[in-house]
């Protein structure tokens, strides 16, 4: 039997992270008067045990996995590299062929996505990428899910990203090769995304538009997302911040944006660098709701892993 490990979003392709959206929105209205720390009424992954790696600190991954595997009737475990063997050099391959016997799946948040890939060779499990700095698979299949709860057509869908080609933008540029949707990138010269993912997004159809123009980008788009400058882990450069300032989301970008446009950026935000307040907690933001839905989204991502869905 092939296991399906989740390391990218084309990993599992458009058929099946369509298949996610749309049990991820069934089961989210399923449990609508539920308390959140109570299974699904199917509980479907029953006794089935996650064990969750982070390399890299984290709120949103770290609770929106564990309540995932609670709703869905399992549980979930973590393992940190201060409190494990994985920080006293044990390599990864032994740590997937360890684990791998031990719990039913596997999620890495890691710095290095070759290590990412190095566990996923070695382990007998599934392994889901929670984020390493080439992609954030988990993270957009939120984001789409609340475009589509928001009434929003993925299928040529304007979207414009402002700052940093970082790794969510990389896996909104597959989204954008599965789905068809198009991506106009305002980044300044030297932060664009790896060309690889703009090639790839082209070559199956969907218009990767690249500029240094945040107005040219944001004109007319369906959704305006952006991340915080700097990454977690990268030095906080004063050089980086000044490159970055022309593309903060304010309320004049928004206003070049679609009168019904919505603002997306995955967390935590340093409002006032990328962002202003005035975007951020305006009615044009889904941020919170995008937050919320890494629950749903990931739970729809461990069903696809364990073949049930």
């Amino acid at each position: 039997m092939t296991i399906r490990h989740f390391l990218s979003l084309c990993d599992a392709g458009g058929d099946a992270v369509a298949a996610m959206l749309g049990d991820a929105i069934d089961r989210k209205a399923a449990r609508a008067s539920r308390p959140r720390g109570m299974a699904d009424g199917d509980a479907p992954l029953a006794g089935h045990v996650l064990g969750m790696i982070f390399e890299k600190a984290s709120t949103r991954t770290r609770v929106s996995f564990d309540i995932a595997m609670r709703q869905l009737g399992g549980s979930a475990l973590i393992l940190d590299s201060g409190t494990s063997q994985l920080g006293r050099g044990e390599s990864i391959a032994d740590t997937a062929r360890v684990l791998g016997r031990m719990v039913d799946a596997i999620m890495i948040r890691t710095d290095d996505h070759a290590k990412a890939e190095e566990l996923a060779r070695h382990a007998s499990v599934p392994v889901i990428n929670g984020l390493t700095d080439r992609s954030h698979p988990c993270q957009i299949v939120a984001d789409l899910l609340t475009l589509v709860e928001r009434g929003k057509a993925l299928p040529g869908l304007e979207l414009a990203w402002m700052g940093d080609g970082n790794n969510v933008l990389h896996s909104l540029l597959e989204a954008a090769a599965l789905f068809k949707f198009n991506v106009r990138i305002a980044t300044p010269a030297g932060y664009e995304p790896k060309a690889e993912f703009v090639r790839m997004a082209r070559e199956t159809g969907a218009t990767v538009t690249l500029t240094q123009d945040a107005a040219e980008a944001a004109s007319g788009a369906d959704v305006i997302v952006t991340d915080t400058w700097v990454s977690m882990g990268q030095e906080h450069t004063h050089n980086k911040l000044a490159a970055m300032a022309p593309y903060q989301v304010g309320a004049k970008l928004m206003a070049g944006a679609k009168s019904d446009a919505l603002f997306l950026h995955c967390l935590p935000a340093h409002v006032g660098e990328e962002v202003t307040e005035e975007v951020f907690e305006g009615p044009q933001s889904a941020v919170f709701d995008e937050a919320e839905n890494r629950i749903h989204a990931q739970k729809s991502i461990l069903l696809w892993c364990f073949g049930k869905l």
